[in-house]
């Protein structure tokens, strides 16, 4: 598949069937997950896999089984594979104190940047993950935690000084797919998002 085929082909999958990843398959994923931009190189990245029954522990820590009869989409459940993307925030601020970055005065805390730069790198991540998943016929889905972050982390061990930046289920899509409110919005023109010279 062509790079421009895999991105304009992409697709949040909500409905998946049960039917496992290989495990070669999703070694590429994870190969490719990981070779994202860093802020000076600072690798503060984690990912967190669960495969099959191990995805129980996620979903009854963030769904427990009263909230399930009500949720609009049942066979997100049944996606095969769970990756979630951590992120060191200390990790970045430790490398910035380093000689060679410590000029930019952002080793002196998270407080220093203006733009976090570990939700960044593990956004790059996700969305590697995202297209390299349609490259391999897969479907994905990329979601947030929000408030069920805590149970999350203690669900899974996850270090308390780490941030998962969201959750992406993958597997195979079942054929039952409907689009979500989000998914109906129209798009905006091109010519409308370029700002070709200053905006």
């Amino acid at each position: 598949m062509q790079f421009a085929d895999a991105v304009a082909s992409r697709r949040m999958v909500r409905a998946f069937t049960d039917q496992p990843v290989p495990t070669e398959v999703l070694n590429r994923i994870l190969a490719l997950a990981v070779r994202v931009p860093a802020a000076g190189n600072t690798q503060g990245l984690d990912l967190v896999v669960l495969e099959g029954a191990q995805t129980s522990r996620y979903w009854d820590a963030s769904l427990p089984i009263h909230r399930r009869a009500g949720f609009p989409w049942p066979r997100l459940l049944e996606a095969p594979v769970l990756l979630i993307p951590v992120s060191s925030p200390d990790a970045y601020v430790e490398r910035y104190s380093e000689p060679d970055k410590a000029h930019s005065g952002l080793g002196a805390g998270a407080a220093h940047w203006s733009v976090p730069y570990w939700y960044v790198d593990s956004a790059f991540s996700a969305m590697v993950a995202l297209l390299a998943a349609v490259d391999e016929g897969l479907g994905a889905v990329f979601f947030g935690q929000f408030e069920h972050e805590e149970a999350i982390k203690n669900a899974l061990g996850i270090p308390a000084d780490r941030r998962p930046v969201g959750t992406i289920a993958l597997g195979y899509a079942a054929g039952d797919q409907r689009l979500s409110k989000s998914a109906r919005r129209p798009r905006r023109a091109l010519d409308e998002i370029v700002h070709r010279g200053g905006w």
